[in-house]
C-alpha cells in the first residue's frame, strides 16, 4: 500500500535507496582520489623536509598544492556529475581550491600541535591530520560545488 506521502510528491523507499547508493559511491571514488592526492601531497611534503632542507609549513603547503591538483582532476572527472559552475572551470577550481585552503590551514594546526608540542613524527601527524581534512573537504567541496542545483 503506498502512503499518502508518496503520492505527494515525496521520493519513495526505492528513490531514496538509490540516491543513497549514488551517495555512496560517490564518497568512495572521492576517498579513492583523496588517498592519490594525499599520497602525492605527503610524497612532496616528505620530500620537501627530508631531501630539499625545507621548514615544514612550506613543504605542506607544496604537498597541498600537488594534492588540490590531482584531487581537483580527479573530481571533475571520475566523482562527480552535478557541478555547480560547469561553465566556467577556471572559478570552479579557485573555489575547489579556496575549500581546501581552509583545510590547508586546519591541517597546519594539527602539523603545529603533533610536531611541535607532541612531537611526534611529522609524517604520521600528517596522515592523522588527513582523516580529519577529508571530511572537512569533501562536505565543503560537495554542498559548493558538486550537488545538483533545484531545477527551475
Amino acid at each position: 500500500m503506498y502512503s499518502t506521502a508518496e503520492h505527494t510528491g515525496s521520493l519513495t523507499r526505492s528513490q531514496r535507496w538509490a540516491r543513497s547508493a549514488v551517495a555512496i559511491r560517490k564518497l568512495i571514488r572521492y576517498f579513492f582520489g583523496s588517498v592519490a592526492a594525499l599520497a602525492l601531497d605527503t610524497a612532496v611534503f616528505s620530500a620537501c623536509i627530508r631531501l630539499l632542507g625545507m621548514a615544514w609549513p612550506i613543504a605542506a603547503t607544496l604537498g597541498f598544492i600537488a594534492g588540490t591538483i590531482l584531487l581537483y582532476a580527479y573530481s571533475v572527472h571520475w566523482v562527480f556529475t552535478s557541478r555547480t559552475m560547469r561553465a566556467n572551470a577556471l572559478t570552479e577550481f579557485a573555489y575547489f581550491a579556496s575549500a581546501g585552503v581552509l583545510g590547508l590551514g586546519l591541517t597546519q594546526v594539527l602539523l603545529y600541535v603533533g610536531i611541535e608540542i607532541i612531537r611526534m613524527p611529522p609524517e604520521a601527524v600528517r596522515l592523522a591530520a588527513a582523516g580529519v581534512t577529508f571530511v572537512f573537504n569533501y562536505s565543503l567541496r560537495t554542498f559548493l560545488l558538486f550537488r545538483k542545483l533545484p531545477s527551475v
